[in-house]
């Protein structure tokens, strides 16, 4: 049995890499149309591939209701992040605490706490209660005191598909005085997202994931007033409104989100990810939405009936597009993941923990292999 015979039915990975009808005819098409352009001997390659990319960016803009120009390209999450670290002016960080949750992506984590350092403020990291799989929002709350400069939320993990509250800890982050910025990498494309509701001071992001895009394709937005007081110290001839200005004693930063630009743009996973994003505009996000939750609701039903503990919520408004599983004793991860590739069944594990994300493509059939196979070597 292969993929191409189940026709993707049973691919449970949107939490790694987003899949959706002809997705590969129509990157294999954009990816075409680039190289007959890049390879003529003629000069229309720039203006093509910059086209490109604003294009991508004008998706996005739209997609999380975005003003214009407060949004760009990055490489991924974790280069996104560094740049916005390294542009916020002193005030906001040096001798303050800087507030993650404990299930955040370890990727940010590790690069935030090698920063504390050069940067002069505390990473506060909000621990999981003992056997939890979450942070609690109430946990938050309780370490979020007048001192902390930033907060990074985490919309939904990426180990549990928790989801954050939201508007209560944007009001918090208001009510202390802090900014705040919102990781949506494991949410958006399926979960609603607006910046502007409520109001958040910097959103980070890749196009992977229920977006059903390429790696290499980030983004950043980061509001207003807040954007005019950065300076990115990773700039570079892109940074400026004019890139052709290249008067070395007159630089200066674009008014804008491109500010955060840099050196020659990389757009190609841009370009390659354009697509994915065009026929996500296009879908009816109720019904992808709606589509989820009733094969996550089979999933814990399937859960329920074989005895395995739930990682995510159970109640399907408090997490995101994916249920998380804790396998028990006799069951070895890797040889699950194995066994159920045989069937055209895929998905992942960390350490004990399956982690199951129907997407579009995913259908009843594909669970009831998942489900199948869970029976097969559970101890019921």
């Amino acid at each position: 049995m292969t993929t191409g015979e189940q026709g993707g039915s049973g691919y449970f990975l949107y939490h790694s890499i987003g899949q959706y009808a002809n997705k590969g005819v129509d990157l294999a098409a954009a990816m075409s149309r680039y190289a007959e352009i890049w390879g003529r001997p003629d000069d229309a390659q720039w203006p093509y591939l910059l086209g490109q990319q604003a294009r991508f960016i004008d998706l996005w803009t739209n997609l999380i209701g975005a003003e214009p120009g407060t949004l760009t390209v990055a490489h991924n999450v974790t280069g996104a992040l560094y740049s916005l670290i390294g542009a916020l002016p002193a005030n906001h960080l040096k001798g303050k605490k800087l507030l993650v949750a404990g299930d955040c992506f370890p990727s940010l984590h590790f690069l935030l706490n090698g920063l504390q350092a050069r940067f002069g403020f505390d990473l506060i990291t909000v621990p999981l209660r003992p056997g939890a799989y979450w942070v609690e929002n109430e946990d938050v709350i309780a370490h979020w005191d007048d001192s902390v400069g930033l907060a990074l939320l985490t919309h939904a993990s990426s180990t549990s598909s928790h989801l954050c509250d939201l508007e209560t800890l944007v009001a918090h982050a208001r009510a202390k005085g802090s900014l705040v910025g919102v990781d949506v990498t494991q949410s958006i494309g399926l979960v609603p997202y607006n910046v502007s509701t409520p109001l958040v001071d910097f959103t980070v992001s890749s196009t992977l994931k229920w977006l059903c895009g390429t790696s290499g394709a980030g983004v950043i937005q980061v509001a207003r007033p807040l954007l005019e007081t950065c300076t990115p110290e990773l700039r570079g001839w892109f940074s400026q409104a004019n890139p052709f200005s290249w008067d070395f004693n007159r630089f200066e930063y674009a008014g804008d989100i491109r500010r955060f630009d840099n050196g020659t743009p990389a757009a190609i996973a841009a370009l390659g990810s354009s697509p994915a994003l065009e026929w996500h505009a296009r879908q009816d996000a109720k019904k992808l939405q709606a589509q989820n939750r009733a094969m996550t609701s089979l999933l814990v039903e399937a859960a329920d009936e074989f005895r395995i503990p739930l990682a995510s919520p159970r109640n399907p408004e408090e997490r995101g597009g994916s249920i998380m599983l804790t396998l028990p004793e006799e069951i070895d991860p890797p040889s699950l993941i194995s066994a159920l590739r045989k069937k055209a069944v895929y998905a992942d594990v960390r350490g004990r923990i399956l982690r199951l994300s129907p997407g579009n493509i995913t259908t009843p059939d594909g669970v009831s292999r998942l489900a199948d196979q869970l029976k097969a070597v559970c101890k019921v």
